[in-house]
């Protein structure tokens, strides 16, 4: 019979090694199956929502935070034990990755409490012959933790030493270390109102009632930052409609299109529509936005938001951004291209990206992108905008792009200083794009480009 606490629920040291097992259970379907932590971590705390907040906060930060210093826990362990981390069981590698995250950069969680857990963690997977082992490594962590200081950028920052190479080339030694910090930077939820629906401050009001901070961000004031929320899904808010989870960088993308009431708008690669659901909402009910993605599971994700804000005025269909749809040809007063890219813009929230894309995966996305420009530039009527983002900081995939794009296809920049310019000091808004960084600008890493058929 399990033992209870005088409140009749499990004692806290059972509650702290159910925590770690669901840490656990996270960490080996990123780090040994290939899973995406923040997928993962969203069907786990839907699955254990009973959880009280500080425990559900406890396994979003251990786990996103194993993923995000894994290179530089890797270091440590290696400088600990005498075999290579690869060659260790993967349960037992994991649970003293989780634990070298707990020690070196979660003060609030004492080292012995640590250790303890983690031997008990292995007792539970049924491995109780290496407790002493697990032990042993941690302890030596702990002794040695004021020696763990690297002044090599990829262990300092976690960072693949190639990404920084690809970085260095193209941008300042100093952007490069404010984007490497950048990343590091826990930053709050964001979320972008539905005007259409409510106020900003009415949705303050309620988020506030709800016992939620939410303050506006310095780029869009109707992007709010959340901070204090226990589950997002069951504010009233949210269900109502009223807010979209989306970063302020991307949020951009819809206010950089400037639509006019009535427009016909075409986004090519939409799921799960954050950017289609807030052009709706700038058009207050007029025109029509038609999204569309490659398969039904990922359209399913749009119309999961669009009936939650019961926007009236926006599509889905299912469809291949590769083949031309002669319906379309010189229809759209706008197209939406937010192409597949290599995501390095938001490796603060997705730090499992750094460790999975290649320079050849690069390569091959910068075609994939060319590939679906030259179709969806076919959309635009005469004297109608395409809007090109990605949420990475690579040129090679933005820049370089957009001076590609300008010199094959009959295209102007759209000048964006009064449109951006408020908020965003840029000069090369004048000519129509933005570069966001992060560690320069409080957002994901983001690239948007403008340009106006001729």
């Amino acid at each position: 019979m399990t033992k209870t606490s005088k409140k009749g629920g499990k004692k806290p040291s059972e509650k702290a090694t159910k925590t770690r097992e669901i840490v656990l259970d996270i960490l080996l379907e990123v780090l040994e199956r290939d899973g995406f932590v923040h997928d993962c971590l969203r069907q786990a705390l839907e699955k254990y929502q009973y959880l009280e907040k500080p425990d559900r906060a406890f396994i979003t930060r251990t786990a996103e935070g194993t993923v995000e210093y894994l290179l530089t826990i890797d270091q440590v362990l290696t400088s600990c034990i005498t075999m290579k981390v690869e060659k260790l069981k993967p349960v037992i590698r994991t649970i003293l990755r989780m634990s070298v995250y707990q020690i070196l950069w979660m003060d609030r969680v004492p080292d012995r409490a640590v250790c303890d857990e983690a031997v008990k963690l292995t007792v539970c997977r049924g491995l109780g012959g290496l407790k002493g082992f697990v032990n042993g490594v941690l302890r030596s962590v702990v002794r040695k933790k004021e020696e763990f200081v690297f002044s090599d950028w990829s262990l300092k920052y976690s960072m693949p030493s190639w990404i920084i190479k690809l970085w260095k080339d193209q941008y300042s030694d100093e952007i490069v270390e404010e984007m490497l910090k950048g990343f590091l930077v826990r930053r709050p939820v964001s979320v972008r109102c539905n005007l259409s629906l409510a106020s900003v401050e009415k949705i303050q009001e309620s988020l506030n009632r709800q016992g939620v901070m939410a303050v506006s961000s310095s780029l869009l004031p109707e992007v709010l930052l959340l901070e204090g929320y226990d589950y997002l899904e069951g504010l009233p808010a949210f269900q109502k409609g009223w807010i979209q989870v989306q970063d302020p960088a991307s949020a951009l993308v819809a206010a950089a299109a400037a639509p006019q009431a009535g427009s016909q708008v075409l986004e090519v690669c939409g799921a799960p529509g954050g950017k289609s659901l807030h052009m709706a909402d700038l058009l207050r009910t007029t025109g029509m936005v038609t999204v569309r993605d490659l398969t039904e599971e990922k359209i399913h994700l749009v119309r999961a938001n669009i009936a939650r804000t019961g926007f009236s005025n926006i599509q889905t269909q299912v469809w291949d951004a590769l083949i031309l749809d002669d319906t379309w040809v010189e229809k759209a007063d706008i197209v939406i291209a937010d192409l597949p890219c290599s995501g390095l813009g938001v490796i603060g929230k997705k730090p499992d990206i750094k460790y999975r894309i290649t320079r050849e995966r690069i390569e091959s996305l910068t075609e994939l992108q060319r590939q679906i420009l030259s179709v969806a530039s076919r959309y635009v009527k005469p004297g109608g905008k395409l809007v090109y983002s990605t949420c990475t900081v690579n040129v090679q995939e933005n820049q370089d792009q957009r001076q590609w794009f300008l010199e094959n296809f009959p295209f102007a920049p759209v000048r964006l200083t009064e449109i951006l310019g408020e908020r965003i000091n840029e000069e090369t808004l004048k000519d129509g794009y933005v570069q966001l960084l992060p560690g320069v600008y409080p957002c994901d890493g983001f690239f948007i480009a403008v340009f106006r058929k001729i």
